[in-house]
């Protein structure tokens, strides 16, 4: 029988994403502070995030409510990365991007780490934009589980195929 083992993950679930921008579409258009601003925010591919409005800060003020919209739907913040205001034409706009998948220096990193501070028996193979964890017990993969859960390495980590 094969050892016991998990994957690393840094997954997020594109309609719970899709659901806090309409929600926070839906703010923007109804919420009195941002009405004759022209503030929306829209798709504009399959990870990217463009959020307008007439004035610099009406701009921010838009990306915060979506920031808060996506929480509320359960998508951690580390997933979304918003650039700055930048002007174009009459408009300012802020590109942003959801993250998907464990870039290959930070799986080096979080495999390091494992190695390092993990119990004795685990190994982690990266496999492709995830992470292979397995070990001899089941306790010593819940230790690691644990120990990654209060390590911040940048992402929105999720483990998954626990057996």
């Amino acid at each position: 029988m094969a050892d016991p083992s998990f994957d690393v993950v840094s997954k997020v679930d594109r309609q719970e994403v899709d659901n806090a921008l309409n929600q926070a579409n839906k703010e923007l258009s109804t919420r009195f502070d941002f009405r004759g601003t022209g503030a929306k925010i829209e798709w504009s591919g399959e990870r990217a995030v463009v959020i307008e409005a007439e004035t610099e800060e009406r701009t921010k003020a838009a990306v915060e409510v979506f920031k808060e919209k996506l929480v509320k739907r359960g998508v951690s913040l580390k997933a979304f990365e918003a650039g700055d205001p930048v002007a174009s034409g009459k408009v300012y706009k802020v590109n942003g991007t959801i993250k998907e998948g464990i870039e290959a220096d930070k799986a080096k990193k979080i495999a390091k780490f494992i190695r390092d501070e993990g119990p004795k028996g685990v190994q982690a193979q990266i496999q492709g934009d995830q992470l292979r964890v397995s070990g001899k017990k089941k306790d010593h993969l819940q230790e690691v589980i644990s120990m990654l859960k209060n390590q911040d390495f940048g992402i929105a980590l999720q483990f998954t195929n626990y057996r």
